[in-house]
């Protein structure tokens, strides 16, 4: 299923870009009576191709100038999804009224800027969501404060790290677990970005995710522990009742397909079942993305923590999500084993959420 979700993805964008480029330029020369359509067309075409060059080329740009073509790309690449289900939308419309072009197309725009409006108000708003898991063996209960994909970067600094530590400090937290993607770009890669983690006077542990690579990894974990947090490197380590299994952002083996991940390198499998795991005492696995579950249940995890997915951050890529990761968003179990996929705080691309959250995650670990 994992592979089918890729190639729906690979070929639905391609799919998406040309379809965009053939339909949208048609249909705004009808609704504005644009003679010239071969210059929408043209329009379109640069368009596509700003978004695409902007995205990749400047995810690591220092200059303003890097980081205002990144912003400008994202921003302009939701918007023209939302552009896009906005026609097909009016097309539908169309087919109950008998209005002018000029208020099909009128209507067509409003919808575009007004949900691109939300999706980035939605983006900034930040929802606490709670959990409670029952963990055999533990003695008394653990309040933790699960975050996951923060993205600080082009559109995300200090200010949104601040916004998410005064907001965990008021949980009242025993402990702070990080899932990775920190950060999302280095224009901000600096300890001043992450001073606000100085104010949480809890245990904090952290483990890398994909966009932490990208960005820098080993400094970012240098600035962390500068922080004094706790960085987990594929190693186990104790803390109150509970074992906490820390990995690197890893395939979950060598069979496995991953967008985001080496399949050469180290996997989950073969790191579990080297680690020093006490079978039968209470234990929390951290890893970015929700994979390898299978081996996690193998070595008596109780519960496994991770983010990655943004639960797809937009509709419709939402459901191209599910299909890529059985564990999308929200708690699943598996053989015994609970897993809770964190929906992030922060965005990847466009600054947008439609039919997803920014989530901060309490989570209540019982006695059991």
């Amino acid at each position: 299923m994992k592979q089918i979700g890729f190639i729906i993805i690979f070929f639905g964008f391609f799919g998406v870009l040309i379809g965009a480029n053939i339909y949208l330029p048609y249909r705004m020369g009808w609704y504005f009576n644009i003679e010239r359509t071969w210059v929408l067309y043209m329009l379109s075409v640069l368009i596509t191709f700003y978004m695409i060059a902007g995205l990749f080329a400047n995810s690591n740009a220092l200059s303003s100038i890097g980081s205002l073509i990144y912003r400008t790309a994202a921003i302009t690449l939701g918007m023209m999804l939302y552009l896009l289900i906005s026609v097909l939308m009016v097309d539908l419309l169309r087919i109950f009224t008998n209005w002018s072009p000029q208020l099909y197309g009128l209507i067509t725009v409003s919808l575009t800027v007004l949900i691109s409006l939300y999706g980035i108000w939605n983006s900034t708003n930040l929802k606490t969501s709670q959990i409670e898991i029952p963990i055999r063996g533990l003695k008394t209960g653990i309040r933790a404060v699960h975050l996951s994909d923060i993205h600080i970067g082009h559109f995300r600094g200090k200010a949104f790290l601040q916004k998410i530590v005064d907001r965990t400090n008021k949980l009242k937290p025993d402990v702070v677990f990080l899932t990775g993607d920190l950060f999302d770009g280095r224009i901000r890669l600096d300890e001043e970005s992450i001073d606000p983690l100085r104010q949480i006077e809890v245990p904090v542990f952290f483990v890398e995710g994909n966009h932490d690579l990208y960005t820098g990894v080993q400094k970012i974990k240098s600035m962390l522990r500068k922080n004094g947090i706790k960085v987990l490197e594929n190693e186990v380590v104790n803390w109150n009742d509970l074992q906490i299994v820390g990995l690197n952002h890893m395939a979950a083996d060598h069979n496995t397909v991953s967008m985001h991940a080496s399949n050469d390198g180290p996997t989950i499998k073969k790191v579990m079942d080297n680690l020093p795991i006490e079978v039968g005492d209470p234990s929390i696995l951290l890893h970015h993305s929700p994979d390898g579950i299978e081996y996690a249940s193998k070595s008596g995890i109780d519960l496994y923590l991770s983010g990655h997915t943004h639960a797809g951050q937009l509709f419709p890529i939402n459901y191209i999500s599910g299909l890529v990761f059985p564990y999308n968003r929200g708690l699943h179990s598996y053989n015994g084993t609970r897993i809770f996929v964190s929906e992030g705080a922060g965005t990847f691309g466009p600054p947008m959420r439609i039919a997803t959250k920014s989530e901060i995650t309490i989570v209540n670990l019982m006695p059991n």
